[in-house]
């Protein structure tokens, strides 16, 4: 793998990849994305410049393990798209961080309203 794997207690293929390519789940499960997209918008989150040394070894990755399809939009444009692996692979990193976070029904609910924002 491209990066140290630091994902160990949940179940499926997420507990295998680091959160860098975890988050590149995430962001596709929005949409199809060409990579420049998905670098803009890890740059977003992360606040720094992503470099393509780091995000196209872990993209790679991702579609050998099969959570991710590479498709060619055009001769210099890749676009990269969820699997139904991928999609999978970010409900269960969910379901983990959920059965962590929701110990009683405050929580339960502070997730609810998060929710309810995003509707």
């Amino acid at each position: 793998m491209s990066e140290a794997q630091t994902i160990s207690s949940e179940s499926g293929v997420a507990r295998d990849l680091t959160a860098f390519q975890q988050n590149i789940l995430v962001i596709l499960a929005e949409e199809p994305m060409y990579g420049l997209a998905i670098k803009r918008n890890l740059e977003s989150y992360y606040g720094t410049e992503v470099n393509h040394g780091r995000l196209y070894p872990n993209l790679d990755d991702l579609v050998e393990m099969d959570l991710v399809e590479k498709s060619e939009l055009d001769k210099r444009t890749n676009q990269y798209e969820l699997t139904d692996d991928g999609l999978q692979a970010v409900l269960d990193r969910f379901n983990w961080m959920l059965s962590k976070f929701v110990t009683d029904s405050e929580r339960g609910e502070m997730v609810s309203e998060l929710i309810d924002a995003q509707l």
